[in-house]
């Protein structure tokens, strides 16, 4: 074999594992963004993998907050959520983790640190996080 043979052998490899990737679509996408409103920021970071979606929301700080897992539940087409750290009376994000699997049908860990007792805040970050996560193409917009 000459060398000219074993290149176009190498590049038709290549494009055929170019391909395979992107029919696959399990590559991670990482979207990182910050809102400014009524002297609060709220910082966001989404990273969509492979039928899941992980979620930070932080207000004001880099800090991690409440970790909460939810995953829609078959047959009857509910949602399971559990707190994976802190949350125990402080129950901010886990109405938006199970809103955004409703949403999206796909698994969610969601970390968030907004006040507790900060119902008009909390509303304010899931909506910028639904426009985000709808821009992106996560949740499709019912018509």
């Amino acid at each position: 074999m000459n060398s000219n043979g074993g290149v176009e052998i190498a590049n038709q490899s290549m494009n055929e594992l170019s391909i395979k990737e992107q029919e696959s679509d399990e590559s991670v996408q990482v979207t990182c963004f910050s809102e400014f409103s009524d002297d609060v920021t709220l910082h966001f970071q989404i990273i969509r993998l492979h039928k899941q979606i992980y979620a930070w929301i932080g207000c004001n700080s880099a800090k991690f907050g409440h970790l909460y897992a939810a995953a829609p539940t078959r047959p009857s087409n509910n949602v399971s959520v559990t707190s994976l750290i802190g949350g125990d009376s402080d129950n901010t994000g886990l109405g938006i983790a199970r809103r955004l699997v409703l949403k999206t049908g796909l698994n969610i860990v969601l970390a968030c640190n907004i006040p507790k007792n900060s119902p008009m805040l909390e509303a304010k970050a899931e909506k910028k996080l639904m426009e985000k996560l709808i821009s992106l193409g996560y949740i499709m917009r019912k018509i």
